[in-house]
């Protein structure tokens, strides 16, 4: 069954940091960029991150441009998005999924950052 499983969500206080992981299943992920997503509070999905799977290449945010980085391990099948100096608007349901070619929406990884 292809698939994408996040994890790594949490509470964090502003200012703070936290690692998201999305492993992808029934598919290889070399072959597809791979993007993060997230959704605010009463907010529509966004697209926050994504990195090609042909040269690396990066696209972020301007929202989170210099604060989040995004990564890929190929040999384990993930998807990485470091996540640093977080503010409240970061707070919202973080997703992974494939910007080129989309498959169904998992359940996503809550992030809440809050004092």
């Amino acid at each position: 069954q292809v698939q994408l499983v996040e994890s790594g969500g949490g509470l964090v206080q502003p200012g703070g940091s936290l690692t998201l992981s999305c492993a992808a299943a029934g598919f290889t992920s070399v072959s597809y960029t791979l993007g993060w997503y997230r959704q605010a509070p009463g907010k529509g999905r966004e697209l926050v991150a994504k990195i090609s799977h042909r040269d690396g290449e990066t696209f972020y945010a301007d929202s989170v441009k210099n604060r989040f980085t995004i990564s890929r391990d190929d040999g384990k099948n993930m998807l990485y998005l470091q996540m640093r100096r977080l503010n409240a608007d970061d707070t919202g349901v973080y997703y992974c999924n494939r910007p080129n070619s989309f498959i169904g929406w998992g359940q996503g990884t809550q992030v809440t950052v809050s004092s």
